[in-house]
C-alpha cells in the first residue's frame, strides 16, 4: 500500500523541489499530496479559513508530513501552520523533512519532535526518511 504524504514547502522559494517530488510520484510505493493554494494569500487573510479547511482535509487523508526546508522556510507562516496542524491529535502525522542546504534553519515546529531527516534531496534518502518517520512528539 502506498504511503500518503502531504508536502509542506515554501511556494515562493522551493517550487522546483516540489516538482521533482511530483516526478517521483510515479513510484507506486508513495502517493504525494500537494496543496494547490496560492502563495499570495496571507495566512491571516479572510480567505485563509477556507484554505486551512482544505489543507486540513488533505492532511487527514495523509499518513506523513514531509517538509522541504529551504533557505526561508523557517519564516513561512503557512509552513509553520502546516507543521503545527499536522501534530494535532485529530491528524497526528508522522514527520519527515529534508534540508535543501545543510545550513538552512529548521522550522521550530520540527525541533524536539523526533522528525526523521533525509540527509540529502535524493529519492532513496527521502524514502528512507519517510520509512523511519514516527509521530511520537
Amino acid at each position: 500500500m502506498a504511503k500518503k504524504v502531504f508536502i509542506s514547502y515554501d511556494h515562493s522559494e522551493d517550487k522546483i523541489y516540489k516538482e521533482l517530488l511530483r516526478a517521483w510520484d510515479a513510484n507506486s510505493a508513495f502517493s504525494f499530496e500537494f496543496d494547490q493554494r496560492s502563495p499570495n494569500i496571507a495566512i491571516n487573510s479572510t480567505d485563509s479559513a477556507r484554505i486551512k479547511q482544505s489543507l486540513t482535509r488533505m492532511m487527514m487523508d495523509a499518513e506523513y508530513l514531509f517538509v522541504i526546508i529551504g533557505r526561508k522556510s523557517w519564516q513561512s507562516n503557512w509552513m509553520n501552520w502546516e507543521i503545527e496542524r499536522a501534530k494535532q491529535s485529530d491528524i497526528k502525522l508522522k514527520l519527515a523533512a529534508v534540508k535543501i542546504d545543510y545550513y538552512n534553519t529548521t522550522p521550530s515546529g520540527l525541533l524536539n519532535t523526533g522528525t526523521s531527516f533525509a540527509t540529502s534531496f535524493t529519492q532513496d534518502k527521502i524514502i528512507t526518511a519517510l520509512n523511519n518517520a514516527k509521530n511520537n512528539y
